[in-house]
């Protein structure tokens, strides 16, 4: 008989605290906005390309730089790749477009290619077009340099 009524309660009491948790969770700030979960929400429109050939500032090191131009029909695949016609070795000259980093050109045991290393021939996998879309949450983020310049603001 004890050891049922304490069943009883070691249940009733972790059925009361998972409610109470899952409760908790209902304020929660979601992307769906108040949608249910089985209702669709409304497709956000498409976000414009930002096609000014401005170099963005990049967020923290070993970022991949972002495209600053539009890349929509660009074919990339294992034929061809249309970002190659601006941004290699021998284009960039006449394209004024930034040459593809040295890293680009190495195998994985360092050597030095000829051409684009297979692993870094789709630059759609590392690099995104940069668009105009809206922040959907806010970013904390602090980069590195600002943090070491709090640092030594603080030390001081």
């Amino acid at each position: 008989m004890n050891k049922t009524m304490q069943y009883t309660y070691s249940t009733l009491l972790s059925l009361l605290l998972i409610t109470t948790t899952v409760a908790a969770f209902d304020d929660v700030a979601t992307l769906r906005k108040g949608k249910a979960l089985d209702q669709q929400s409304p497709s956000s429109p498409i976000a414009n390309v930002m096609n000014n050939d401005i170099k963005q500032a990049r967020n923290y090191p070993m970022q991949p730089p972002v495209i600053p131009h539009k890349t929509r029909n660009y074919e990339v695949n294992l034929n061809t790749n249309k970002c190659m016609s601006c941004h290699s070795r021998k284009r960039t000259e006449e394209s004024q477009a930034p040459m593809v980093s040295v890293t680009h050109y190495m195998d994985r045991d360092g050597n030095f290619l000829a051409e684009i290393s297979p692993r870094r021939y789709f630059c759609n996998q590392c690099h995104a077009t940069q668009t105009d879309a809206k922040t959907l949450v806010d970013n904390t983020f602090i980069d590195m340099h600002s943090l070491m310049k709090t640092k030594q603001k603080s030390e001081n």
